[in-house]
């Protein structure tokens, strides 16, 4: 079973910066699709940036310019660099998977079967 843990959220300010890890229990990495999503008080999950297996990037356009997603296959870890940060970036930030090897690379939001507990994110004006 893969587990995956979120880690790096807390307190900002407004124009700051914060790095999220996703760590696998598995060797996952380096052979799935990983994403990152974020759930604000009151409002639906929505997708923030995914890396597919073969490395290909995409960020949904709130965040375009300003996060960066990546991986480090040997520490089994997805990180999400994330800079000029806004106060409506304030969520809980999480990260999933499809939890198969070599699938799609831009999965949609029904197929990714195994998530995060989640990390906070605040951003303060």
């Amino acid at each position: 079973q893969v587990q995956l843990v979120e880690s790096g959220g807390g307190l900002v300010q407004a124009g700051g910066s914060l790095r999220l890890s996703c760590a696998a229990s598995a060797g996952i990495v380096s052979s799935y699709t990983m994403g990152w999503f974020r759930q604000a008080p009151g409002k639906e999950r929505e997708f923030a940036a995914v890396i597919s297996w073969r490395g290909a990037t995409y960020y949904a356009d709130s965040v375009k310019g300003r996060f960066i997603i990546s991986r480090s296959n040997a520490e089994k870890t997805v990180y999400l660099q994330m800079n000029s940060l806004k106060p409506e970036d304030t969520a809980v930030y999480y990260c999933a998977t499809p939890g198969r090897p070599y699938g799609s690379e831009y999965p949609s939001l029904h197929e990714y079967d195994v998530w995060g507990q989640g990390t906070q994110v605040t951003v303060s004006s």
